[in-house]
């Protein structure tokens, strides 16, 4: 009998079995993941991990596109995770406990994060808190301010990750939701960040969210609320909000909401994150192409990469986008993981 066989026959069964070897070309087990490779001969730099996880703003949309753009543009190794309805193995935003293949976080070099009030299992969200105490930078996209709502879990103190590690949690809509628009400004005092190099003209349909970054953090970018969600509006003039952080009426754009910002923060395993956060990243937004660049050149300065920042990183998309309008509910029905697979090689 051939024992040598048996025992790697008895290894790969396990790891099918545990979801391991579930991959594009594997047709043995459901798809749960997308992972784009580099075009080949490309130099391989680092894995990158993308989870979407929001209710409203299509973050299973702009994740894969984002994913295939910083692998076939950027030479990266990308893997894109979304919540999964187990029932059917289908994309499913509003289903907040089952996010399939945290494991690849365990290897990976840098994540970003489009979640909303995930409730993820323990044996899931350790892997994301391990890399965070590992020092793997984070890139947080807009509701990731309130990434989690863990109920009955080891890691509620993870509730508090948006506030306490991004720099922010959920505050309110300081723009009218679905009414008024965000058009980012670049802060005067870091307008040499390199993230920001070739960033320009962002603008993004979903309002902008009341911030108020801690001390410590870098801001990059400002967003005057405007009179639409169209691309050439103009700022709003003369309406005034209360201002939750300092309690104080004032116009709305006068100071404009921090929109983007960075922070090197310690954590409590003793190791140093690279943050970024925009509260930017609807699916529609990233129709500017200064904001996708923002987020490019923020994946390289996360890595310690700035010497490969010139202000013009190619992120045409590598797949068409025709973005879903955001909303609750209001997701394409029935998708799988493999509905994003590369089309285009």
């Amino acid at each position: 009998m051939n024992y040598q066989f048996l025992a790697i026959a008895s290894v790969l069964s396990l790891f099918a079995c545990s979801g391991v070897l579930a991959r594009q070309d594997d047709q043995s087990e459901p798809q749960l993941w997308c992972q784009y490779e580099p075009p080949e001969g490309t130099e391989q730099w680092k894995r990158v991990v993308l989870i979407a996880g929001d209710d409203e703003y299509r973050s299973e949309e702009a994740l894969p596109m984002l994913g295939k753009i910083l692998a076939r543009r950027h030479g990266f190794q990308t893997t894109v995770l979304f919540p999964i309805n187990p029932d059917e193995n289908v994309i499913q935003p509003d289903f907040q406990t089952n996010i399939p293949g945290m494991h690849h976080l365990d290897d990976a070099d840098l994540v970003i994060i489009g979640l909303r009030f995930r409730n993820l299992p323990d044996e899931q969200m350790k892997h994301f808190v391990d890399a965070y105490h590992r020092g793997v930078p984070i890139i947080g996209l807009r509701t990731s301010t309130h990434a989690f709502r863990l109920r009955q879990s080891s890691y509620e103190d993870f509730n508090g990750f948006g506030k306490n590690v991004l720099g922010e949690g959920w505050v309110s809509h300081w723009g009218g939701h679905k009414r008024e628009g965000c058009r980012g400004v670049v802060e005067d005092a870091n307008q040499d960040h390199p993230i920001l190099k070739g960033a320009t003209d962002v603008f993004a349909d979903s309002d902008t969210y009341e911030a108020a970054p801690p001390e410590d953090a870098t801001i990059l970018m400002r967003g005057l609320v405007t009179d639409s969600l169209k691309p050439d509006s103009k700022p709003v003039k003369g309406k005034k909000k209360k201002n939750r952080a300092t309690g104080q009426e004032q116009e709305v754009n006068d100071p404009a909401m921090p929109v983007v910002w960075t922070r090197e923060l310690k954590n409590p395993k003793g190791n140093s994150n690279r943050l970024l956060c925009t509260t930017m990243g609807a699916a529609t937004d990233f129709q500017s192409e200064g904001l996708r660049r923002l987020v490019v050149n923020g994946v390289y300065w996360g890595l310690g990469m700035e010497d490969k920042i010139n202000g013009k990183a190619n992120v045409d998309y590598v797949d068409p986008y025709s973005p879903t309008p955001y909303g609750f509910g209001n997701f394409k029905k029935d998708k799988q993981p493999a509905d994003y697979n590369l089309k285009n090689k």
